[in-house]
This record gives C-alpha cells, sequence and structure tokens, in this order.
C-alpha cells in the first residue's frame, strides 16, 4: 500500500459508490460466466436506489464496511448471518466482497475480508462461509489464499435462464 487507508463501515452517503464498484465488479468478474445482455442491463444507479431505501433496516446483523484512501472509497465488504434457505444459523457468511478493478492487487479485498473474518471471530460466530461462482478463478485463488476451502457444497441458481454454478468456500473462526 502507497498510502494509508480506512476500513469503516458504510454510510448511507456511500451508497453510491458501493453500487458503482459492486456493478462494475460483476461486469468484469462474470464476463463469460454469465449472460452478457443481463451483465449489460445492470444500472449503478437503480443498484444504488436499492441500497438507499435498504439502508439503516433489518435488525443489525448485516454489516456492510467500505474501504477507503484519501477520502475515496475502493472497497466493499458485506457479512452476517449464513442464510440456510430463510433459516439462519450460528455461522458467518461473507455475502459480497469488491474492490474497484483500477486497485486490483494492493491489498484492499484481503484488509476487508481480514476484517470481516476479526469481526465474526469477535462476535462468535463458529465458521464463516460464502458462495463464489464456480468458473471466477480469481475469487477462487483469493479466498483459498486466505485460507477458505471448499466443502462440497455446490449450488446453482439462475441468471436470464442459465444455470449459474456456485461452489461453498468454509474457513473455521475457532482457531
Amino acid at each position: 500500500m502507497d498510502d494509508p487507508f480506512l476500513i469503516r463501515e458504510m454510510t448511507l452517503a456511500d451508497c453510491d459508490r458501493v453500487s458503482e464498484i459492486r456493478i462494475r465488479g460483476w461486469q468484469s468478474a462474470y464476463r463469460g460466466l454469465m449472460p452478457q445482455p443481463f451483465l449489460d442491463a445492470l444500472s449503478v444507479q437503480e443498484d444504488a436506489e436499492r441500497r438507499r431505501a435498504r439502508f439503516g433496516r433489518g435488525d443489525g446483523s448485516v454489516v456492510d464496511l467500505v474501504v477507503e484512501r484519501d477520502g475515496e472509497i475502493l472497497g466493499w465488504a458485506c457479512h452476517g448471518p449464513y442464510r440456510d434457505g430463510e433459516r439462519r444459523t450460528e455461522d458467518a457468511e461473507l455475502y459480497a466482497i469488491y474492490v474497484d478493478a483500477r486497485r486490483y492487487g494492493r491489498g484492499l479485498g484481503h484488509a476487508l475480508l481480514q476484517e470481516s473474518v476479526r469481526r465474526c471471530t469477535s462476535a462468535g460466530h463458529p465458521r464463516m462461509l460464502l458462495w463464489v461462482v464456480t468458473g471466477n478463478t480469481r475469487a477462487r485463488r483469493f479466498y483459498e489464499g486466505q485460507g477458505f476451502r471448499t466443502d462440497g457444497a455446490e449450488e446453482p441458481y439462475e441468471v436470464d435462464g442459465v444455470a449459474v454454478p456456485e461452489v461453498r468456500y468454509v474457513k473455521d473462526l475457532s482457531l
């Protein structure tokens, strides 16, 4: 890292930038893995509107973090209780993590993930789980480098009529 960066909880004012990072991240990471018309139709503005509408709702169990340098948000992560269907478990789940593609390889994703793991460990969650699109080799290498391992669970979800397979990763937090 060149200059110091800060990891903090997301605020309402961050929604536009977080949505920009998230949508551009989808469009980059999932090119060739999801239907291109679906990716092309993703809207930063619509995502930000949904994000603002949901902001501050819920029971506080979902945590949104941002990493910033010199006041610019460069990445976002979101974690909370693991969802097994509609049922929450004692485990934690990393729902999302995205870094501005122009800032890849600078440790920002690592720092965000480590902060999420630290918070989930402190909250007493025994494990952290996450789902990754099977063909997203960059993300899979990233998580494996952070101590996550596949546990054999696979699940497809549908995007514009196309099955997109995902694989589950897990990390023991009780060590």
